[in-house]
């Protein structure tokens, strides 16, 4: 199969869908992989790496698409790409279609087939595509929220870690899934006094034991969420529904109780994000202020490290890749974790959550990928 590696080209994002180890890889295995140049450029990643690994490189984003019977890529398509896409070619990337319901229009009219790193699933009711960036997002959260409460950025001036004598930052992270669990461990390691809610209380157990007491848990109801929110100098929201939209756990009137130049950071924001008062921001421009509460809903936040993030993130994805491009669409009939990834085929959205979330009929996968 051929496979084509296009540039990012959303907003100061660096990271790259296939870097030259894993096109060499590719090319191990019998495939041929075309790369856009300076596709790499914001991992240090120059054209002749990439040639050195067996790919050969295109002038432009068009001759990638044109040619590639698999496009890889790190976020969704942005408009420009859209037309770019053709029936019967393979999309594999990150979608978050939830959030993004043109995006859906596009990919449903083109016939192409779109299988999301977000909602491929493992055995353990985990999502392995999604979990490298979780990673990167929930601890990117933390230092995210240290700089915004900076006073020259518009926070209260507070050091998150304290210093002997003054009490150090409150942090409520909203959510014990790996965003949680990351952005917990970085605020405890910086001192702050951490509190993470959650609906779980097997989650809530296991926090517990992971962090030895050092992080406080509570059981989410809208009367806690209430409660650390109003004590809070920092809010993480790092709530996930796969494949659909995020919930709106924090309503505007409970931000109205926070102090100002208190901090939210909306991880969950390329599903819609969790706070009422959000909306994505990038890294050119991350943040905005509601009612005295600085907001940072960066969509895209590990592309701010993309040399870390890209590497973690093709360690996760090379084994799905490979199996797509030594099968295509039947890959899926074997593979009923990487299935879990197709949202839309030939026209057909095939994910209910996200069919759901944007009002769209749902067509079901058995029978589809044959």
């Amino acid at each position: 199969m051929k496979i084509g590696v296009p540039k990012e080209i959303k907003t100061h994002e660096y990271r790259v869908g296939l870097t030259p180890a894993s096109v060499r890889e590719y090319v191990a295995a019998g495939h041929q992989v075309v790369v856009e140049t300076n596709a790499g450029g914001g991992i240090g990643a120059a054209d002749e790496d990439y040639v050195r690994a067996g790919a050969t490189i295109a002038a432009s984003a068009s001759e990638v698409f044109a040619a590639a019977e698999m496009i890889v890529k790190v976020k969704e398509p942005q408009p420009s790409e859209w037309p770019l896409l053709r029936d019967g070619q393979i999309l594999f990337t990150y979608l978050h279609l939830a959030a993004e319901p043109e995006l859906a229009k596009a990919l449903i009219g083109s016939g192409c087939t779109a299988v999301a790193y977000e909602t491929v699933t493992d055995a353990r009711g985990g999502l392995p595509l999604l979990a490298p960036m979780s990673e990167v997002a929930g601890r990117l959260a933390i230092e995210a929220a240290a700089f915004a409460m900076r006073r020259s950025a518009g926070g209260r001036g507070l050091l998150v870690g304290g210093v002997p004598g003054v009490p150090a930052a409150r942090v409520v992270v909203i959510g014990g899934g790996v965003v949680g669990i990351h952005a917990a461990r970085m605020a405890v390691g910086l001192g702050a006094e951490v509190t993470v809610i959650d609906r779980s209380l097997p989650r809530l157990r296991e926090l517990e034991e992971l962090f030895g007491g050092r992080v406080r848990t509570r059981f989410s109801t809208i009367a806690a969420v209430e409660e650390e929110i109003a004590a809070a100098d920092v809010v993480v929201g790092a709530v996930l529904v796969p494949g659909a939209s995020a919930p709106k756990l924090v309503t505007r009137a409970m931000l109205a109780s926070m102090r100002r130049g208190a901090v939210v950071v909306d991880v969950a924001i390329d599903q819609g994000g969790c706070f009422e008062t959000s909306h994505p921001t990038t890294h050119a421009d991350p943040t905005f202020e509601v009612d005295g509460v600085i907001h940072y809903c960066v969509a895209n936040m590990p592309g701010a490290v993309p040399l870390t993030s890209s590497h973690a993130l093709n360690n996760a994805t090379l084994p799905f890749g490979l199996a797509l491009a030594r099968r295509g669409v039947t890959a899926m009939k074997a593979d009923s974790h990487l299935a879990a990834g197709l949202n839309v085929f030939r026209g057909r959205l095939t994910h209910r959550a996200v069919a759901e979330s944007l009002d769209l009929p749902f067509s079901a996968i058995e029978g589809i990928a044959a």
